[in-house]
């Protein structure tokens, strides 16, 4: 059984330390090209919900700095910028609040949080966890077809290519639940989508400078160790596949 081969990658000034589960060294930089390929959305994604766009819409001005921290969101204001009832606003608003970037007060409205790094790290410990644990039952099941995994590896790989954002969001969350669910495991599944992963996976892509061919081909090693039957190997790599975004949240 082939066994993983530590690589490295630069972060800047940091260099981290990887796994690859073949003979291949990988080594890759987060940091995007001076000259990013211009973002493209998919126009399968704008089928979305509109209280998905609604709460990504919303996301992406917290994140710019559009809205800060103690900034009221009024929901009706909201509605009629984009032009939609105020139902999907206060859905979108509601998983905000999960997802913990705003407090809803009852009688006085939605609220901006001062969201600190530290959570964001917290997060990306925990599901790192619960991945680990989730593909170590997920390797038997898994290992002998791969094929969906594949798929959204090359999902995200095209995205990147086109620079389309919402396709590498899609194809990443979907390439991680699909070892969720493979894990047979409800308590863990739900636990893990508990974390609102759509959500931070999107905090994570829409820093400045990302790089989405490197974020695509991280997942790589996870997939060889599948395909290998490799469950310790897989189980490290999850672990640190999450560990290394937490260094960067």
């Amino acid at each position: 059984m082939t066994q993983p081969q530590r690589v490295t990658i630069q972060l800047g000034s940091k260099v981290e330390s990887r796994y690859s589960s073949g003979s291949e060294f990988l080594e890759f930089s987060l940091e995007a090209p001076l000259n990013p390929a211009p973002s493209r959305r998919d126009q399968k994604f704008d089928a979305q919900p509109i209280s998905v766009r609604l709460r990504n819409a919303l996301l992406e001005r917290i994140l710019s700095g559009h809205y800060r921290p103690g900034d009221r969101l009024v929901e009706l204001q909201i509605a009629k910028e984009f032009g939609s009832s105020q139902a999907p606003v206060r859905e979108a608003l509601r998983d905000l609040e999960t997802a913990g970037l705003v407090t809803i007060r009852p009688r006085r409205g939605s609220f901006v949080n001062d969201y600190h790094a530290r959570a964001q790290h917290e997060i990306y410990f925990v599901r790192g966890a619960l991945e680990e644990a989730a593909v170590r039952l997920a390797v038997p099941r898994l290992a002998a077809d791969i094929s969906v995994l594949a798929s959204h590896l090359e999902g995200m790989r095209e995205a990147a290519r086109a620079g389309d954002v919402e396709a590498s969001i899609h194809h990443s969350v979907w390439f991680h639940r699909t070892i969720m669910r493979a894990a047979g495991n409800e308590l863990l599944l739900k636990m893990w989508e508990s974390l609102h992963v759509e959500i931070h996976s999107r905090k994570t892509l829409l820093q400045p400078n990302i790089d989405m061919h490197a974020v695509a081909e991280s997942h790589r090693p996870i997939l060889e160790a599948i395909a290998a039957g490799d469950v310790e190997g897989a189980a490290r790599i999850s672990r640190e596949h999450q560990a290394y975004f937490e260094v960067r949240a």
